[in-house]
C-alpha cells in the first residue's frame, strides 16, 4: 500500500510539475501586440506632428484622431481577418462532412492509414477508425483535426477578436495623450509615460516566450523609442521644409 501511493505522489508531482508554456498566447499575446501596436503608431504620429514645430492643441488632436482612427481600423481589419478565416474552415468542413456521408468506408479506411503511419498496428488503426467512425460528428471532429488541424468546436469569433483589438489598440494609443489630457505641456511626460508601457508590454510578451522580462522589455522599448525618434527628426524636416 505504502509504495502504491508513494507512486502516485511522484505522478501527482511530475504532473504538476510537467507544464508548458501558451504556445498560442491564449488572449493575452493578441491582446498586448495590440496596446504594443497602439502605443509605438500613435507615439510615432504625435512625435512626428511635434517635431514638426506644430502646438500643443495640434498634437494632442493628433493623438486623439490616431487613437480613433487606429483602432476602428485595427477592429475592422482583425473582423475581416477572422470571418474570413472562420468561413474558409467552415467551407473546408462541409467539404469533409459530404464526404463522411457519400464515402463513409473511404473516409474510415482513410482515418485508419492516419493512425498506421504515425506507428500504430494495422488491425488496432482499423479498429480505433472503426469505433470513431461510428458517431458521424465525432468522426468529423477527428478528421477535422487530423487533416486541417483544427477543432471545430473551438472556432474564432470575428466579433471577440473586433471588439479585443478595438480596446486592446486604444488602450495602447491613449498612453502618449494622457499626460496632455492630464494638463502637461510639453511632450517629454508623454514620451516617458509611452517607453514605460512599452517596457511593461515587452516585458508581459515574455511570458508566452523564452525571452527573460527584462530583456524582451528593453527590446520593445527600443524599438519604440527608435521609431518616436526617427519620426521627430522626420517631422522636423518636413516642418523646416513646408514652413
Amino acid at each position: 500500500m505504502a509504495i502504491i501511493e508513494t507512486e502516485a505522489t511522484l505522478h501527482e508531482a511530475h504532473r504538476d510539475n510537467h507544464t508548458h508554456r501558451d504556445v498560442n498566447g491564449g488572449w493575452l499575446r493578441p491582446a498586448v501586440f495590440g496596446a504594443m501596436d497602439g502605443l509605438v503608431s500613435n507615439l510615432a504620429l504625435m512625435t512626428g506632428v511635434a517635431g514638426g514645430t506644430a502646438s500643443q492643441q495640434t498634437v494632442v488632436i493628433s493623438g486623439l484622431a490616431g487613437l480613433a482612427a487606429g483602432a476602428f481600423s485595427m477592429a475592422a481589419g482583425e473582423y475581416t481577418s477572422v470571418a474570413s478565416q472562420r468561413e474558409l474552415v467552415e467551407a473546408e468542413l462541409d467539404v469533409e462532412r459530404r464526404e463522411l456521408c457519400k464515402h463513409p468506408a473511404d473516409e474510415e479506411a482513410e482515418l485508419a492509414a492516419l493512425y498506421e503511419a504515425r506507428g500504430v498496428e494495422p488491425e488496432l488503426a482499423r479498429e480505433v477508425a472503426r469505433q470513431l467512425s461510428s458517431d458521424p460528428e465525432q468522426a468529423l471532429e477527428i478528421h477535422a483535426r487530423e487533416e486541417l488541424g483544427i477543432d471545430p468546436s473551438d472556432l474564432p469569433s470575428p466579433t471577440v477578436a473586433a471588439v479585443s483589438s478595438f480596446g486592446s489598440f486604444a488602450l495602447g494609443a491613449l498612453l502618449p495623450v494622457l499626460p496632455f489630457l492630464l494638463g502637461a505641456s510639453a511632450l517629454w511626460p508623454a514620451v516617458l509615460l509611452a517607453l514605460a508601457g512599452l517596457f511593461l508590454c515587452g516585458a508581459v510578451v515574455a511570458k508566452v516566450t523564452a525571452r527573460s522580462w527584462w530583456y524582451s522589455g528593453l527590446r520593445q522599448l527600443a524599438l519604440g523609442g527608435a521609431a518616436a525618434g526617427v519620426t521627430y527628426l522626420l517631422g522636423s524636416l518636413f516642418g523646416t521644409a513646408v514652413g
